[in-house]
């Protein structure tokens, strides 16, 4: 995961489609080992067709839009995983987070479950925001943008160099910053409580998050 921001900015700032497509392919592989692990025909077929797709991409200069998309459908991704287990009926999915981090009985204490369901709409508001800004910034960056690429006049001309560093570093540090930010609000604003460390709770988290996406239970083996 680390090398795929590397390889995206390599391919931003020489502009060799080659860097851009290795990210784009390095970034499918991490996002597939698990149903690939599986060895299951079909998984190893999507891969492949997309891994022929993106080369098809790349043979008609097309790269570098494929890498700019990315960032969009990753926030697209996020705000729709969080916004769903926002329904009636559901438990936010912070709330699942904390209940497989540190047991149900956590959601019993005072403010603790209110609090998980108003960081779930955090977390929606901040990827779904994210998510248009980029494609505000894909589409009027100048030059390379897509409208400028079409030919029609941009309605707020960005620099081409200023969307393409948001949208490969910015975004990520924007999404890193209001998480260590998060950790250290709720430290204070549920002082009562005993809160596990930064490393326990992103340890947790990514060892947890598969089964929370696909609403599983995250103790299960």
């Amino acid at each position: 995961m680390f090398g795929y921001p590397v390889l995206a900015m390599a391919g931003v700032l020489t502009h060799r489609q080659g860097f851009s497509l290795a990210a784009c392919a390095l970034l499918l592989t991490v996002l597939m080992v698990p149903a690939l692990s599986s060895r299951r025909p079909l998984p190893w077929a999507g891969w492949l067709g997309a891994l022929a797709a993106m080369a098809w991409l790349g043979l008609h200069g097309m790269a570098g839009l494929l890498l700019e998309c990315v960032p969009i459908a990753i926030n697209v991704l996020l705000a729709c995983l969080f916004g769903r287990s926002l329904r009636a009926g559901h438990a936010p999915l912070i709330a699942r987070i904390i209940e497989a981090l540190e047991g149900p009985e956590r959601l019993r204490v005072r403010g603790v479950a209110d609090y998980a369901r108003h960081l779930t709409w955090f977390w929606t508001l901040l990827t779904a925001a994210q998510a248009l800004v980029l494609t505000v910034l894909l589409f009027c960056a100048e030059p390379g943008g897509l409208l400028s690429t079409l030919g029609v006049a941009t309605p707020w001309p960005v620099p081409a160099e200023l969307a393409q560093s948001y949208a490969h570093v910015g975004g990520y540090m924007l999404i890193a910053s209001a998480f260590l930010l998060e950790h250290v609000f709720r430290r204070w604003h549920l002082r009562h409580v005993h809160h596990p460390s930064l490393h326990e709770l992103v340890l947790g988290v990514a060892t947890r998050w598969p089964k929370l996406v696909r609403g599983e239970d995250p103790a299960s083996p």
